[in-house]
């Protein structure tokens, strides 16, 4: 029987940077609300903003379009950014230790296909 969380988290993506994708190579999603300032613009996947309702926290669940991955580690920006701007880095290495302040960590597994109005949520 698959557990029910609450959503704490969601948004969609409305916009892709021309060189979004490219960070996949390194395992890294980097997310920013409209208000995305043009010199990151090309790097980010534009989402609506929206508020965080709890605290994020290790072993919560980021689900990209329905694929799920584990929260590892959470950087101690990550909420105030994702909340009042919707940027944050997301690493998809597994780390156990948030050495970005702004970056969310999550289990390694293959890097999702981001795409307009995919779905981004956080349950926990």
């Amino acid at each position: 029987m698959e557990m029910k969380y609450d959503r704490i988290f969601e948004t969609n993506v409305v916009e892709i940077g021309k060189e979004a994708q490219d960070f996949g190579e390194i395992g890294m999603a980097i997310l920013f609300g409209s208000e995305a300032p043009d010199a990151l613009r090309s790097s980010c996947y534009i989402i609506n903003v929206k508020p965080v309702l709890k605290e994020i926290k290790n072993n919560m669940v980021l689900k990209i379009d329905g694929n799920k991955y584990r929260i590892t580690a959470v950087g101690n920006e990550v909420q105030t950014n994702l909340s009042n701007l919707g940027h944050i880095a997301i690493s998809f290495t597994g780390a156990t230790e948030a050495k970005l302040p702004g970056t969310m960590y999550v289990e390694e597994k293959k890097y999702p296909k981001f795409k307009i109005n995919t779905e981004i949520t956080i349950e926990g």
